[in-house]
């Protein structure tokens, strides 16, 4: 047995003080602990600091202990079993919480602060501590500091870790957020924190223009936690008071996405945290997502449409553009990019002075058609890029925001993406045979209008491809009829292997603009002209 622990373990306050500083430093950035399996030594050091926490005169080994617990709390493995009531309510005794208030007192700040962060990873990597933290009133207390903040000035490392603490709960334990989130008016007090975070106390004048690294930890904090607050069943829809409260939230949201932070990489994920949780706001909190721009203020051409404020909607752009220039795997595209496109989807779909500015930052008019769509760094290249991945959730996403920001219009569609791209959202809605979608939601009126280079170029576009290709000499030009014949009796034969050994199977378009399987030559021919595209350019929806 390991001296310091043997030392930690006698019961010896003397004896433990050193010991206890030795084997921080030991184990300080350690995660796993298997010395400690053997013999049932864990539950040996974890009974003997639980016995030093309780005990007044052990106070001056307190601080010591917590961090010990901080550092064996780490390892997930066995920590069950080691949990008891003691501790947890000897812990949330230290940080106030079951008070509900803060102490704010210098000489008990570091063990209020290393008692909530000994909370955190116990709640977060024991079920039973999490449990226990469900029914011992726990959010209660929490709930009341936050109540109170305004008044009480907590500490801020103190907030964060009382935001994680409810986070954590509210995600493991989803049974209690009914409770959180009515019984003790989470959702207020998380919103107006949220709000106070900001500065300025509503007057923007005064709110703060960046945000220090600890307030976006802070904010992440609360936005998961709201995020998980107002998760709810497909078609179950928000009351008149709830939608209330997500009309200003949102109003906030849009705050947070124009506020500056003192890095890039903290940006990125507090708009990463924004994109989550508007995903489940209702559609009708999205119009304060936009302001109309005040004669004194100045906004650069890029954030602006039609004397609107679009900032925090070039933001969320930006999060995109930043995200998919990282390239991420296939494997965690859904991850990644869903939410974004998701939440740009509903906006654009009820939005429509949204939709327009996604289309001018998204498909500007067209001026180089000589590449792919898909090649290039464009936001419109990298989108077209995704309508072929294989995760077929972000495809699907990507092509239904690319087809609302073109009004649903295919032609328009094909213009930008190329029908080999967009062929999948086709096949998906029927529209394979050209059939005009149905766009009566949008306005009749014109916003696109081609540019001098697309209209010079245009009779040599291959639609299939979106680009422009340059004429090509005819392969059978200087071939006799014979040979010609030879040729296309090879190419019969060849895509009659391909058939039989099932590579490929033939269809044609159905009457519902889908594709159907054949089983003849005679099939394909019948209703040959219902399967031609349309290839009339016409934008003028």
């Amino acid at each position: 047995m390991d001296a310091n622990v043997k030392a930690i373990i006698s019961g010896d306050i003397k004896a433990a003080k050193g010991s206890l500083k030795k084997f921080l430093k030991k184990n300080d950035k350690l995660f796993t602990f298997p010395e400690l399996k053997q013999n049932n030594l864990d539950q040996e050091i974890w009974k003997a600091l639980t016995a030093y926490l309780v005990n007044p005169n052990a106070e001056a080994i307190h601080l010591d202990v917590l961090n010990t617990i901080r550092i064996l709390s780490r390892e997930k493995s066995g920590l069950d079993d080691v949990m008891t009531d003691e501790l947890i309510e000897t812990l949330i005794e230290n940080t106030g919480i079951k008070a509900g208030v803060y102490f704010n007192e210098p000489s008990h700040y570091n063990i209020e602060l290393e008692s909530v962060k000994c909370l955190c990873n116990l709640i977060f990597n024991s079920r039973v501590a999490s449990t226990m933290c469900c029914k011992n009133g726990t959010l209660e207390g929490i709930t009341q500091r936050l109540k109170k903040s305004r008044d009480m000035k907590p500490p801020s490392e103190l907030l964060f870790f009382d935001m994680k603490i409810l986070f954590i709960i509210s995600a493991l334990c989803s049974n209690i957020r009914p409770k959180l989130k009515e019984d003790l008016h989470g959702l207020n007090y998380l919103i107006e924190i949220l709000e106070h975070l900001l500065g300025g106390e509503g007057d923007e004048n005064e709110a703060v223009t960046e945000l220090a690294d600890l307030q976006v930890n802070t904010a992440c904090e609360i936005l998961k936690t709201l995020f998980n607050l107002t998760l709810r069943p497909t078609g179950v829809s928000f009351d008149e008071e709830e939608e209330a409260h997500l009309l200003n939230l949102v109003t906030i949201l849009r705050k947070y996405l124009v506020v500056g932070a003192q890095s890039i990489e903290r940006k990125h994920e507090l708009v990463n945290h924004i994109v989550n949780l508007l995903t489940n706001m209702p559609n009708t909190t999205f119009k304060n997502l936009y302001v109309p721009i005040s004669d004194d203020r100045v906004v650069i051409k890029e954030k602006r449409f039609e004397n609107l404020d679009m900032e925090g909607i070039f933001e969320i752009l930006e999060f995109l553009r930043r995200t998919l220039n990282k390239e991420p795997g296939v494997s965690h595209q859904h991850e990644l990019l869903s939410p974004v496109f998701s939440s740009l989807l509903r906006i654009a779909t009820v939005e429509r002075p949204i939709r327009k500015y996604l289309r001018l930052q998204i498909l500007p008019p067209l001026k180089d058609v000589h590449q792919r769509p898909e090649q290039g760094n464009t936001l419109r290249n990298c989108i077209c890029r995704l309508l072929t991945t294989p995760i077929t959730q972000v495809r699907d996403l990507a092509a239904e925001l690319l087809f609302v920001i073109c009004k649903e219009n295919v032609n328009r569609m094909i213009k930008y993406t190329g029908y080999g791209n967009a062929a999948g959202l086709f096949a998906r809605r029927g529209l394979m045979g050209g059939r005009p979608a149905d766009t009566s939601v949008y306005s009749s009126e014109s916003d696109d209008s081609d540019t001098e280079e697309y209209r010079d170029l245009k009779h040599g576009i291959n639609p299939v491809l979106g680009c422009y290709e340059a004429p090509k000499p005819n392969p059978t030009a200087n071939m006799t009829e014979e040979q010609k014949e030879y040729e296309a009796m090879k190419l019969v034969q060849l895509m009659d292997d391909l058939t039989k050994t099932g590579v490929v199977k033939p269809c044609r378009i159905g009457p519902d603009g889908r594709p159907q399987p054949v089983e003849s030559v005679m099939q394909l021919q019948q209703g040959i002209l219902s399967q031609q595209v349309n290839r009339n350019d016409s934008d003028s929806d």
